[in-house]
């Protein structure tokens, strides 16, 4: 920028006089040229020739310079430069100091492009994120989110990519080793990621509030492809565990432990990746986040006709309802019991407590008009699969209470992004095998020792509850 008092030069008699000089000579020579020239017999056609020449030289110039006055830079080592030239280190700016060469290419918005996630160290000096965006341009891939994770030594950053089809991981990889890239991690990425950090992990904030089942699908969401145990402190048979955390949690590269506010221990693997101080962080207050807000469940109910014209409702459960369960107990048959339960009818309660937690899953009641619990359905967190399971009072079986459970059960699945559920039972369980086959879903049987284990496949399409007339099973 110049100031407006460099802008006013001062003015000096020698400029004048040099301006003048310049000019008598032009005259001067021009009038030498006249002379010389036009006292030869084509003398005046040889000067409208050179003044047609003169005028037809300064169009074409006027013409050229105005068409090319706008176009664009050249890709390649200028706009690199310019990201080099500002010094970044680890600051998220990077990216931006790459944009334009990465979208320079006649070919760059029709493209067919993939997205990616990646993650890779970095030494924490400046420059280092600057090479590593300025390797990502030169293969044409754009940057459109970047979290910083700082270490004890060096950082690790976290990117959300968008990169041409024909690129592989292979070659994105050793793309990001070459600039300085260690423990490069990579995996294919969904539109689904395409939110900013902060909104993410508030939108997870908001679904923990609302429902303390959502806290161990809210830690898988934030932390990634990982595997989530809730450890009890006290076992189903009544003895202790010594399942415990520190307070403060603790946390070992790949492996992280919470203390679990209803009791126990929440451990957190992931043996792929190490987590990071600030993915510690961000899992610590939530887990304070539900300690804070204490038991909850959404408080909803669905109220359905049955074909005979009996109402039934369908809502959540929780620990509120430990007694009306073991009442639906003492009323259902030793063989509804051993189909359920796989074991000894006597230890059916036991069960109950770990069964109504919404620490290890979703549970959705049935009860009839005057309020009495009639069936139950559990959807139950196991690790990185999930597990659906039913009981029906054996007076209200066949009816379709028991498609109902499950089609919601499996529709809870998939709204928490469950890629399958499975269900152990036993062969000759046709009411739990009929209401399987009802959802239209891919199954997979496996039976050992008369134990059936019968895996549904979600894929993208949630499924949908049908109303109970319409659909066969217990």
């Amino acid at each position: 920028m110049t100031s407006a008092k460099t802008a006013r030069r001062p003015h000096h008699w020698r400029r004048d006089m040099i301006e003048l000089a310049a000019l008598f000579t032009a005259v001067a020579v021009a009038d030498a040229i006249a002379n010389l020239i036009g006292h030869q017999p084509d003398g005046p056609y040889l000067l409208i020739a050179s003044a047609v020449a003169l005028a037809v030289t300064a169009a074409f110039h006027t013409w050229w310079a105005r068409r090319h006055s706008h176009a664009p830079p050249p890709t390649g080592s200028v706009a690199e430069g310019d990201g080099v030239a500002t010094g970044l280190g680890t600051d998220v700016a990077g990216p931006a100091a790459v944009d334009t060469p990465t979208a320079a290419g006649p070919d760059a918005s029709s493209e067919d492009t993939a997205l990616w996630r990646m993650r890779t160290t970095v030494r924490d000096t400046p420059g280092s994120l600057a090479a590593l965006c300025g390797a990502l341009a030169r293969h044409r891939v754009d940057i459109l989110t970047l979290q910083t994770h700082p270490l004890a030594r060096g950082t690790v950053d976290e990117f959300l990519l968008r990169a041409p089809s024909r690129l592989q991981a292979q070659q994105l990889s050793r793309a990001i080793s070459a600039a300085g890239g260690s423990s490069t991690w990579i995996e294919r990425a969904d539109t689904h990621d395409l939110v900013d950090a902060p909104t993410r992990v508030l939108s997870l904030a908001t679904r923990t509030a609302l429902d303390a089942a959502e806290l161990p699908l809210a830690l898988r969401q934030l932390l990634g492809r990982c595997t989530i145990h809730s450890l009890p402190a006290v076992s189903v048979t009544g003895r202790a565990t010594g399942e415990t955390a520190p307070v403060e949690g603790a946390l070992e590269e790949t492996a992280m432990r919470l203390r679990d506010p209803s009791g126990g221990a929440i451990t957190i693997e992931r043996p792929y990746l190490p987590f990071t101080p600030t993915e510690f962080a961000r899992a610590r207050a939530l887990v304070e986040l539900d300690a804070r807000l204490g038991p909850r469940v959404p408080r909803s109910r669905d109220v359905l006709t049955l074909p005979e014209g009996n109402e039934i409702t369908v809502r959540r459960a929780d620990g509120g309802d430990l007694e009306a369960a073991r009442a639906m107990h003492d009323r259902c048959s030793d063989r509804t019991l051993r189909l359920r339960y796989h074991g000894p009818v006597h230890d059916a309660d036991r069960y109950l407590d770990h069964l109504l937690s919404p620490r290890f899953g979703r549970t959705l009641a049935v009860q009839t008009a005057s309020g009495r619990l009639v069936a139950l359905g559990h959807l139950l967190w196991d690790g990185d699969e999930t597990e659906v399971a039913l009981l029906v009072e054996d007076d209200w079986q066949r009816r379709g209470i028991g498609s109902e459970l499950l089609s919601r059960l499996v529709a809870l699945a998939v709204e928490a992004g469950c890629e399958s559920v499975y269900a152990v039972t036993q062969s000759s369980n046709t009411g739990m095998v009929a209401a399987m086959r009802a959802l239209s879903l891919p199954l997979d049987y496996q039976i050992e020792e008369g134990t059936l284990v019968i895996t549904a496949r979600l894929g993208a399409t949630p499924v949908r509850s049908l109303p109970p007339y319409e659909q066969a099973g217990r």
